[in-house]
């Protein structure tokens, strides 16, 4: 049950352009943004803020993002979020194996250490209290520099932000999300929950 209806693509033709971004990422533009769209000024900086995030600068690769985006959802238990991201995730070049074990990714061979450690930070900063340590600090630079380090924060942050609007919200879960939920995350009981 959705808190505010969203709007039809065409309410704001600013946004609607800049959209176009999510038929890439997802093939579609999400009901998130069709609702934020009530206000314009709120959908276009998101949009904008999701470019920068996701624009890839250096060795976080656009699938790993995905990924990021994935755990950090799941700690906090956005739905919505969850399936936006691992299909997003497969949309973006993610291995088969990770995407059918992303739940195993601290212990799967499909997940290298360097992936670990960027989602062990994701699933760090994403827990109330915030969990994000010395140990958590020192196995990222083992892999990362300080430039992909911000990357990875810009996608754990940008997720906060969705995961509360669209948990919130209880914003409806589009088909073809639900259909990219249920083949990599069915298995371990995902579930559309209130985002019907």
């Amino acid at each position: 049950m959705a808190l505010v209806t969203p709007l039809e693509a065409e309410h704001d033709l600013e946004t609607k352009k800049l959209a176009e971004f999510f038929n890439e990422t997802l093939g579609f533009c999400p009901n998130s943004v069709l609702t934020m769209q009530r206000r314009p000024a709120i959908s276009k900086a998101f949009i904008n803020l999701n470019k920068a995030v996701m624009a890839n600068e250096g060795k976080v690769t656009s699938a790993l993002k995905r990924m990021i985006a994935w755990v950090s959802s799941n700690a906090t238990g956005c739905r919505y979020c969850q399936a936006h991201a691992i299909r997003a995730a497969e949309r973006y070049g993610a291995e088969q194996e990770q995407l059918d074990n992303i739940w195993e990714y601290k212990t799967h061979s499909a997940f290298s250490d360097a992936e670990r450690a960027a989602l062990d930070f994701s699933l760090a900063a994403s827990m109330v209290p915030n969990a994000v340590d010395a140990k958590i600090k020192e196995e990222l630079y083992k892999y990362w520099n300080e430039g992909e380090i911000v990357e990875m924060l810009g996608v754990i942050s940008l997720f906060g932000y969705l995961n509360r609007w669209n948990d919130s919200m209880g914003t409806t879960l589009e088909e073809d999300a639900i259909e990219s939920g249920d083949k990599y995350l069915g298995k371990h009981g995902f579930e559309v929950g209130k985002h019907v």
